[in-house]
C-alpha cells in the first residue's frame, strides 16, 4: 500500500470532531495539513500539537458558505504546499426538526453548509486535484457524509437529505474524475462521538439522541480519521466509493 508521507492535505471543519482527528492522523502519517475552520483559535490551537510534534500545518480561517473565503484558502495552500492531493470536505452541520416547526433558517444553514459548503469546496480544490493526479497519479477527494443518506430517521429529513446528496454526488463526482486519476470516496458513519448532536436545539430530539449515545459504544472521531486515512493509503488503482463506518452495537 501506498502510504501518506509528503502527500499535501485540506480538512474542512478541522476544529473539532472528525476533522480534527483526521488532520492529526495525516500529520502523524507525514501529510502536510492544512485545517479550515470557522474557529481560528481551535485549528490554530490544532495546528501547534501536530507542529509540536514534528509534523506542518497551515491553520486557516474559513467558512465554507463564503466561496471567496474558501478560494483564498485554496490560492494559500497552493503557494505554501503547493497542489492538495487529499481534500477532506468534512464541515457539517446537523440541525432536526419536525418540518411542520418551519424553522427555516436551520433548513437553510443545513443546506448552506452541507450541500453548497461541500460544491464550494470542490470547486475551490478541483483544479489541484487534478494537477495533482497528473503530475504523481494520486489524487483523492474524501466526503463525509453520513448512514441517514441511506436510512430513515423521523424529523431528520432536510439533514439527510444534503447527506443523500453529497453521497450520490460523490458517486457522479467519481464518474467524472476517476478517469482523470482522482479518486472519490463518500464516507457515511453512524454515531460518533462529536460536537454535532450536542447543537441540535430541539429538545425532544436531543432526548431522543442521548440514550442512544449511552446505550452503545459509539464511534470516536479517530475510528473515522482512521478510515479515511486508510483510503487514501490504498494503491492507486483502487477507489472504494462509499464506506460506511458503524459502531458494532448501534443496529441501523
Amino acid at each position: 500500500m501506498n502510504d501518506i508521507e509528503n502527500r499535501v492535505a485540506v480538512i474542512s471543519g478541522a476544529s473539532s470532531g472528525i476533522g480534527e482527528a483526521t488532520a492529526l492522523r495525516l500529520a502523524e502519517g507525514g501529510a502536510k495539513v492544512a485545517l479550515l475552520a470557522r474557529r481560528t483559535d481551535r485549528v490554530e490551537e490544532t495546528a501547534s500539537r501536530i507542529a509540536d510534534k514534528g509534523g506542518t500545518a497551515l491553520a486557516l480561517t474559513v467558512d465554507v458558505t463564503d466561496a471567496d473565503s474558501v478560494r483564498r484558502a485554496a490560492e494559500r495552500v497552493r503557494s505554501d504546499f503547493g497542489p492538495a492531493d487529499l481534500v477532506v470536505n468534512n464541515a457539517g452541520v446537523m440541525l432536526p426538526s419536525a418540518l411542520e416547526d418551519r424553522r427555516f433558517a436551520e433548513t437553510e444553514r443545513q443546506i448552506d453548509v452541507n450541500v453548497k459548503g461541500l460544491m464550494t469546496v470542490v470547486d475551490a480544490f478541483l483544479p489541484q486535484l487534478t494537477d495533482a493526479a497528473e503530475s504523481s497519479g494520486r489524487a483523492d477527494l474524501v466526503n463525509i457524509s453520513s448512514i441517514a443518506a441511506q436510512n430513515l430517521f423521523e424529523k431528520f429529513s432536510v439533514y439527510s437529505g444534503t447527506k443523500a446528496f453529497v453521497t450520490h454526488m460523490s458517486k457522479t463526482l467519481r464518474a467524472e474524475l476517476g478517469v482523470k486519476g482522482v479518486r472519490v470516496s463518500a464516507v457515511e458513519p453512524g454515531l460518533v462521538s462529536t460536537e454535532l448532536a450536542g447543537r441540535v436545539t430541539v429538545p425532544e430530539i436531543r432526548d431522543w439522541l442521548e440514550p442512544m449515545f449511552e446505550s452503545i459504544e459509539t464511534l470516536t472521531p479517530e475510528d473515522v480519521a482512521e478510515t479515511i486515512a486508510f483510503l487514501a493509503s490504498l494503491p492507486n488503482r483502487v477507489n472504494l466509493q462509499q464506506v460506511t463506518v458503524m459502531p458494532t452495537g448501534q443496529p441501523g
